[in-house]
């Protein structure tokens, strides 16, 4: 038996940016209807590092970043829990003068933006952080920046959505998308009929799949963020940690698990599974080692990984439709979206609502994957 729902916005994908997209549309006092083909942050939102960071990015997503960070401070008032946020800094790590060079012309433009960076020279660095190991040649650290429990994130923002009054459906897969007159259809394998003036777009990895039903091709990839955590052991990294080139990521929580990760798992995006890659754990193990030497008696408890959709050019696709009235994208967030998801929800909602936000976004239309006339 199939049951009808209508709402004034369909979202299809239940991560942290689905969600945040919810209750910034309810809030403004659209009805919401949000599908998520398996529970909410199982995939890209709750199976990443943690990060929340605006060191290093793209400078094409930093508008986007500086907007999303200043939402975690507010976490707790915006979906009632701080999501184990702390502001613990982020210090990105050089491994030689070229690297330090890549630190130091990034540092030029994030001041130019507010952003405040402190760099590290090699003897610098070793007196401030004498627990780094001795390939360090310096380091930058943005104070502002630290991390998260991504496996609360997502499922706060729909507790806040549902709150607020949005109808979230879990282990509904979306299998048929069109649009009729003056708005969508959707189809769930549980039987579920939606009709929506508009419809967003968040489906993460899948996310080219729901663009394609709207002749929208796009080449996005999958990709699975090969994850680590140790035992307990002391205390002695005090910041997130990540290193030019970004194949080591690493952070210590309070009660002494190092989490951290480097290189790729093994991603099945058909059979909607992963695992983890022993070539990449070792090699990361190793990483891990070589930049805190402390850890190397530390044993590991666990690995995983999951699905997260990548770009070519490493930004994601979030706008309008090139092709269809109503429908907003956001997806193909390359390992960057756990820390802009708060902002990209309340981007899509203005985007929806107004057509048109005030964080630049040019840079993500779906129109640069447009094949040529």
């Amino acid at each position: 038996m199939s049951e009808r729902l209508s709402a004034d916005v369909a979202i299809i994908g239940g991560g942290t940016a689905g969600c945040s997209a919810a209750l910034h549309l309810r809030r403004r006092g659209a009805s919401v209807v949000l599908l998520e083909a398996r529970q909410c942050g199982s995939q890209a939102s709750g199976v990443n590092f943690g990060g929340v960071r605006q060191q290093g990015r793209d400078w094409r997503e930093l508008p986007l970043s500086q907007r999303s960070r200043l939402m975690w401070d507010r976490l707790p008032d915006l979906v009632g829990h701080d999501c184990e946020f702390v502001a613990s800094g982020h210090l990105k790590l050089a491994r030689s003068a070229a690297d330090m060079t890549v630190l130091e012309d990034w540092a030029v433009g994030a001041r130019a933006s507010g952003i405040g960076v402190e760099l590290f020279g090699r003897n610098a660095v070793r007196d401030r952080f004498p627990w780094l190991g001795d390939e360090v040649a310096g380091a930058s650290l943005v104070a502002s920046d630290g991390y998260a429990n991504p496996r609360l994130v997502a499922p706060h923002f729909a507790r806040a959505a549902r709150a607020a009054g949005a109808e979230i459906r879990e282990g509904a897969k979306v299998v048929g998308a069109t649009r009729d007159g003056g708005g969508f259809r959707l189809e769930t394998s549980d039987g579920i009929d939606v009709a929506a003036r508009a419809l967003v777009n968040v489906a993460g990895a899948w996310g080219s799949e729901i663009a394609a039903r709207f002749g929208e091709d796009v080449p996005e990839g999958v990709l699975s963020p090969n994850m680590i955590v140790s035992e307990p052991v002391p205390r002695v990294v005090t910041h997130s940690l990540g290193v030019v080139g970004g194949n080591l990521y690493l952070r210590q929580i309070d009660r002494g698990n190092v989490i951290f990760g480097g290189g790729r798992g093994l991603p099945d995006l058909a059979a909607v599974r992963s695992r983890p890659s022993p070539a990449s754990t070792q090699a990361a193990l190793a990483l891990a080692v070589a930049a805190v030497p402390a850890l190397r008696q530390a044993q590991v408890i666990r690995t995983w990984t999951g699905l997260e959709g990548y770009m070519p050019d490493d930004i994601p696709v979030l706008g309008a439709s090139r092709t269809t009235p109503g429908l907003v994208h956001g997806f193909g967030f390359s390992g960057h979206g756990f820390q802009l998801g708060p902002a990209v929800g309340a981007v899509l909602a203005e985007l929806v609502l107004d057509g048109r936000t005030p964080t630049d976004i040019a840079p993500f239309a779906i129109e640069r994957f447009a094949a040529p006339v």
